[in-house]
């Protein structure tokens, strides 16, 4: 509902005085499902836009359409990202290349958690400490990259609301008390002076290696856990019995972790 004006004051025996508001406009544009069809013929015009499923036809938490389309976009970005990440780690981590030095200060050393055995292994013998410490650094990296405050100080709107999927906020701006040196996003600078024809290449090729892996991390996780459930992969990845899908295990010894672990589908 607009009002086109709003009486700001009432005299007895006179006339209202009356304040014209002009209708509010918005500039917002966000993308259509026939953005995402262009989009998925750049990514790949042999496939081309391929969608089993409903999702870019609801609206998420009574959101329109299109707000849904960008939760859907940032999703994909951000979990290709993180699979990328993965992807090499796990290879690294496979091969025992590891950090030389301590990773506490009791005394475990990198090369402790290495010789715990595979990537998901490795990551049971790290300390709770250690584990509560990542959880507490990507919880601030997610809080930070929903803030409205931390997006409008980069000159972003949010991906919902029309603010461009993938995008994460500067940690310099906004007043920060403490700078960070480097930004998450392109911290060298690499990319802020291409154009936008070149950025806009880099994000499909971005797309692309994050959906390959996404499917990549998927099968190392699948064959260390069911050995040959991956016949490429067979004999190459290290088994694993573990739960992988835990983010804490029994040995960390925290509430509830146990009562979880028992009703694990493995």
């Amino acid at each position: 509902m607009s009002l086109s004006s709003l009486p700001l004051a009432f005299s007895s025996g006179s006339a209202p005085l009356v304040r014209s508001v002009k209708p509010a406009t918005s500039s917002v544009v966000m993308e259509t499902v026939a953005d995402l069809k262009a989009l998925a013929d750049k990514c790949n015009p042999v496939v081309g836009y391929f969608n089993p499923t409903s999702l870019t036809e609801m609206e998420f938490w009574g959101q329109s359409q299109e707000a849904t389309i960008g939760f859907l976009r940032q999703a994909e970005i951000k979990h290709g990202r993180v699979a990328m990440a993965a992807f090499v780690g796990f290879i690294v981590q496979s091969n025992g290349i590891h950090f030389p030095f301590d990773l506490t200060t009791s005394g475990i050393s990198y090369a402790d958690i290495s010789a715990a055995g595979a990537p998901a292994a490795q990551w049971d013998a790290l300390p709770t400490n250690s584990k509560m410490q990542i959880l507490g650094f990507v919880g601030f990296l997610e809080w930070w990259s929903e803030n409205k405050y931390a997006l409008a100080q980069s000159g972003e709107k949010h991906y919902m609301r029309g603010g461009k999927p993938g995008v994460f906020p500067k940690f310099n701006a906004g007043g920060i008390p403490h700078p960070v040196p480097l930004e998450l996003f392109d911290p060298f600078g690499f990319s802020k002076n291409k154009s936008p024809e070149a950025k806009a290449d880099g994000l499909v090729k971005e797309i692309n290696n994050g959906r390959l892996a996404m499917l990549g991390i998927m099968a190392f996780v699948a064959e260390a856990r069911v050995p040959g459930s991956v016949p490429f992969l067979n004999g190459l990845i290290a088994p694993y019995s573990g739960e992988t899908m835990a983010f804490f295990s029994a040995t960390d010894n925290l509430p509830f972790v146990s009562a979880m672990l028992q009703n694990a589908p493995f």
